[in-house]
């Protein structure tokens, strides 16, 4: 399922309802539907800023590192998979970090689910 973003300051941004959970669990907000008023939005920028940096310095989870093991074996060889490639935590949240940015600035809310 996905989740779009809207706001006055930027164009829409969509991600999987599972990783914006993560992200709203963050701010105390419902997943389904939704407001980040102006006033909210200095703090979940501080917020979302602090979690991108913790993120970066633990980027490989063990449920990663589990999964990656399952695929190859312990000389590294291909158990016929491609390549994995993860997508970070931060590259994830970045385009909505970027929307409160601006709806911190512009001073306008965000909004899902509506």
């Amino acid at each position: 399922m996905l989740i779009t973003f809207h706001s006055k300051a930027a164009a829409d941004v969509t991600m999987y309802k599972e990783h914006a959970k993560r992200i709203l669990d963050m701010f105390g907000k419902d997943v389904d539907r939704g407001v980040i008023t102006a006033e909210e939005a200095p703090r979940a920028v501080d917020v979302l800023e602090r979690e991108i940096e913790e993120s970066r310095l633990h980027p490989m989870t063990e449920e990663v590192k589990r999964d990656i093991d399952a695929h190859y074996s312990e000389e590294g060889d291909d158990k016929e998979h491609e390549e994995v490639q993860t997508v970070t935590f931060s590259a994830r949240a970045y385009p909505l970090l970027e929307m409160l940015r601006g709806a911190r600035d512009q001073q306008q809310d965000v909004v899902w689910g509506v």
